[in-house]
Order: C-alpha cells, then sequence, then structure tokens
C-alpha cells in the first residue's frame, strides 16, 4: 500500500496568502509540513487555508489546523464534513473562553457568588455532621459492625507515626516559653514562675491546639488525599453501586481513631512540653525538688482536663473536616491537591474558632 503524503503549497494572492493542502494530514505525514506552514503565518497578511483536497484527517492533522488558527488564519476552506466536525468543539472552547475573559463580574456579584459557595458548602457540613452522628448512634448500638481493623490500622498512623514530630515541636515550644520567660521574671525575684506559666500554656492551650494542628497537617491531609484519590478513580461510586455507605465503611473508622488518638498524643505533647520549660530553669540552677513541688502546686486536676477535653473536640474536627473534603473531591488532574488544601486551611480555621469558643465558656463557667 503506497502511503499518501501531506503536500503543501504556499500561494501568493493579492489579498495575501492561501495554504492548500493536499494528501493526508495524518501524525506520520504532517510534520513534514509543520513548521512550512508555521513560517507561512509567520509573514503576516490575510492567511487563508485551502483543505479541499484532503483525503485524511486523524489528530495530528486537527492539531495543525487549530493552531494556526490560534496564530491568525482567518478562514479554512473545503473541509469535509468529518473533519469540520473535529475541529468545531476546538473553536467552540476558544469562543467560550474569550467570551468569559471579556465579560467582567461585577462586585456584587463576585460577592453573591462567594456568598453561594459558602452557603452550600456549610450546607454540606451540616449534612455531613449528621451522617456522622447516625453512624455513630449505630455502632454504639452494634459495635461489631464497624471495621477495627482500620481503626487501629488509622490509629497508627496517626498516632505512632506522629510521636516524633509532635514531640521534638512540644519539648521545643516549652523551652522557648522557659527561655523567653525567665529574663524578665528574674528581674523582679520570680522567675521560679517560670513553671507556672509553661505548665499552664502547654496544659489549657498550646498542648491541645498544637497537637490538632499537626493532626491538621499530618493525618487530615492523608484522609483528603486517600479519599479524594478514590473518588477521583470513581470506587466511591463503586462503593455506592455495591450498597456500602461511603460514610461508614470509610469515614467512621478514620473519624473514630482521630477522637482516640489526639488526646493521648495532647498528653504526651503536654509532658514533653512541660519536661522542656523545666530543664531550663534546672539549667538555672534549681534544683529538680524545688521545681517539682511548684508544678504540683501550680497545676490541678481542671488544668489538665480542660486540654483534653479540647483534645476530643479537635480529634474530631481534623478527622472529619478531612474525610469531608475527600468526599468533595472533583475531578481532574489537580483535584485531589485542592482537596488536601482546604483540608488543612478549613481544620486550622475551625480549630481556632473552637479553641476561641472553649476559652469564653470556660471563662463563663470559671474552668
Amino acid at each position: 500500500m503506497v502511503q499518501v503524503e501531506t503536500v503543501l503549497e504556499v500561494i501568493k494572492e493579492q489579498k495575501g496568502l492561501r495554504l492548500a493542502f493536499s494528501g493526508r494530514l495524518d501524525a506520520k505525514s504532517v510534520a513534514g509540513v509543520w513548521g512550512q506552514a508555521l513560517d507561512a503565518v509567520r509573514r503576516g497578511g490575510n492567511i487563508s487555508i485551502d483543505a479541499s483536497e484532503v483525503e485524511y484527517c486523524d489528530g495530528a492533522g486537527i492539531a495543525l489546523l487549530w493552531e494556526l488558527q490560534c496564530r491568525g488564519v482567518e478562514e479554512i476552506s473545503g473541509l469535509k464534513p468529518e473533519i469540520a466536525k473535529l475541529l468545531e468543539p476546538f473553536a467552540e472552547a476558544k469562543r467560550k473562553d474569550e467570551e468569559q475573559f471579556r465579560r467582567k463580574e461585577s462586585t456584587v456579584e463576585t460577592i453573591g457568588k462567594a456568598i453561594v459557595e459558602l452557603a452550600q458548602d456549610l450546607r454540606e457540613q451540616v449534612s455531613f455532621v449528621g451522617q456522622i452522628l447516625s453512624v455513630s448512634l449505630r455502632f454504639m448500638r452494634r459495635p461489631r459492625e464497624l471495621r477495627w481493623t482500620d481503626v487501629w490500622l488509622t490509629y497508627e498512623r496517626a498516632g505512632v507515626q506522629a510521636l516524633v514530630v509532635v514531640g521534638l515541636i512540644a519539648f521545643l515550644t516549652g523551652l522557648i516559653m522557659a527561655f523567653q520567660a525567665a529574663p524578665p521574671l528574674s528581674e523582679f525575684g520570680v522567675d521560679l514562675y517560670v513553671v507556672n506559666l509553661v505548665s499552664l500554656a502547654m496544659l489549657r492551650e498550646l498542648g491541645p491546639i498544637m497537637t490538632a494542628i499537626v493532626l491538621a497537617g499530618r493525618s487530615g491531609s492523608a484522609f483528603a488525599a486517600e479519599i479524594g484519590t478514590m473518588k477521583v478513580n470513581e470506587e466511591i461510586n463503586a462503593l455506592t453501586t455495591m450498597g456500602l455507605d461511603p460514610v461508614r465503611f470509610l469515614v467512621a473508622p478514620r473519624v473514630l481513631a482521630g477522637v482516640l488518638v489526639t488526646p493521648v498524643l495532647t498528653i504526651y505533647a503536654d509532658l514533653l512540653g512541660v519536661g522542656g520549660g523545666l530543664a531550663v530553669m534546672m539549667g538555672r540552677g534549681y534544683p529538680l525538688v524545688i521545681l517539682w513541688r511548684q508544678l504540683v502546686s501550680a497545676v490541678e486536676i481542671n488544668d489538665v482536663l480542660a486540654g483534653l477535653i479540647k483534645a476530643f473536640v479537635f480529634g474530631a474536627l481534623v478527622a472529619g473536616i478531612g474525610c469531608l473534603r475527600g468526599l468533595q473531591t472533583k475531578s481532574g488532574a489537580s483535584a485531589v491537591g485542592i482537596s488536601t488544601t482546604r483540608s488543612v486551611v478549613t481544620s486550622i480555621f475551625f480549630i481556632v474558632v473552637v479553641d476561641a469558643i472553649f476559652a469564653v465558656v470556660y471563662y463563663a463557667i470559671n474552668f
């Protein structure tokens, strides 16, 4: 079988140049005329294309014709109907892009769209919380239905493997607070109260909130990426088709693991943070016995419980938001990355907001 090559004739006319194609515009032959066609377009002027002698055109030929159109070719004549249909979607997409670019949204329209998107997101969050509560009540009645293997596996990934980073951050935080607070307090002869400052700050505030933020960046984002990848690969749809509830099958084990692991990591962070402060004070010449007595006199059981209550709520927030953003993942190459980023940002935002609510409530009830 004889291979028909693409032939390009550049014809000068009064109005400009006419590019006459003949033969086959396919992947094997179009490369030979690609550079010649682009050189003709670069000369400028009115350029038209005559494709009446084109016998066949595949994706490579369509790419050449579309490239020439993007570079200023005004008219393509003689295309066979079946070839013209292949080129139409590109022209339609370009027309929509140009219209969208030319059309500028007013400030009111932009604000309105943002409010609508926010309302839709809040609606999905409320619905998701309702689903979680429903599933939780079901598992409380029938705990054997819960996938405990997934719970402990997630517990290990989110908890045991996070010990190093959580411990290092907590220890350095206590160390830094002690170093910063000791010099000004020593001017008044009360540098021993650095123990009070570090212990109360770690137990009531910094321990749970730092642990939650670390888990948001480490575990919550992992939940969003895992479930988001399943959403892109249509595995979530497959579960639904098989009659399996994605919330019960995927979300519930991760949320339970987050609720269980965050208080444990918070206690671990509290101990290392207070230890960092005590290490600084021992370096300043205070014996461990005096520091221990000061610590015991400064800390009450309410201080420990205040941080642990926050930790339970923060764990549910981080795991729940990570799973929700994963389920909200759309199609596209960047969809999983967008969901992961939204998971971290939303988690940190809600951690700070909920922590502020806790501060007001604790102050109101003198807890």
